[in-house]
């Protein structure tokens, strides 16, 4: 995949999240205006904004009209390690499980996409799911998987085992990443959960990659009110969920 260029604005994301993941740049830091980073990687400055955009959107940069841009400040979270199994997490409750297909379609990522998985990919599969637990809406799912990675998924039914317990049987993963964040739902995603309009949501946004390469990225949205997580942990110990 190293051999694949990057599209610009996903070159200039990559490169200013390294300088801040390297400690070069560090919460509190201004990152440079878009006239100097149009200047510095020799692009248009709709291409520079894209790319501070996405980094926004990561809540790795703070924007601020007239007063640029800065490295954000680190949000309180806890570290999550455990990739639930949500099939699994739901039976184990005692409560029974299915999940609704709302959408499902292979085909080339969009920009959207391509901000999302966080480098190039040729083909993916886009899914969106309800899953519940005694019939009560337990969480929405909006998922991408890598098509050059997982091409079985393609001719998989997820209608018995949705796509998480699916992957977690059948690819091994080398690293993740999560990120916890609240929302207020829209409308159409409050119906969808069961909630009262303008009710709060816990969003679950989760990539993991296989040896460097991505293999999948999934936005799962909770009912606040519902859902809680809890981690258990000891002093030099790991984290479990």
């Amino acid at each position: 995949m190293d051999d694949i260029a990057l599209p610009r604005y996903l070159e200039i994301r990559r490169d200013i999240q390294n300088r801040i993941a390297s400690g070069e740049l560090r919460p509190g830091d201004a990152i440079p205006s878009e006239h100097e980073l149009k200047e510095l990687y020799g692009c248009s400055r709709m291409t520079v904004s894209k790319a501070l955009s996405a980094l926004a959107s990561e809540g790795l940069i703070q924007r601020r009209r007239r007063a640029g841009s800065q490295v954000a400040m680190p949000r309180t979270a806890q570290t999550v390690l455990k990739i639930h199994d949500l099939k699994a997490e739901i039976a184990a409750s005692g409560r029974a499980y299915r999940c609704e297909i709302l959408s499902r379609a292979r085909r080339a990522p969009d920009a959207a996409d391509l901000a999302r998985l966080g480098e190039p990919v040729t083909e993916i599969l886009a899914l969106q799911l309800v899953h519940y637990a005694d019939d009560l809406p337990y969480a929405v799912e909006h998922r991408l998987m890598n098509l050059a990675i997982v091409p079985d998924a393609a001719s998989a039914d997820f209608s018995e085992t949705p796509p998480g317990t699916w992957l977690l049987n059948e690819v091994p993963w080398t690293d993740a990443e999560h990120i916890i964040r609240a929302d207020i739902a829209s409308p159409s995603l409050a119906r969808r959960l069961a909630m009262p309009k303008g009710a709060a949501c816990l969003v679950i946004d989760r990539r993991t990659w296989q040896g460097g390469v991505i293999v999948t990225a999934v936005t799962l949205h909770y009912p606040a009110a519902r859902h809680q997580i809890v981690s258990h942990f000891s002093p030099g110990g790991g984290f479990g969920t």
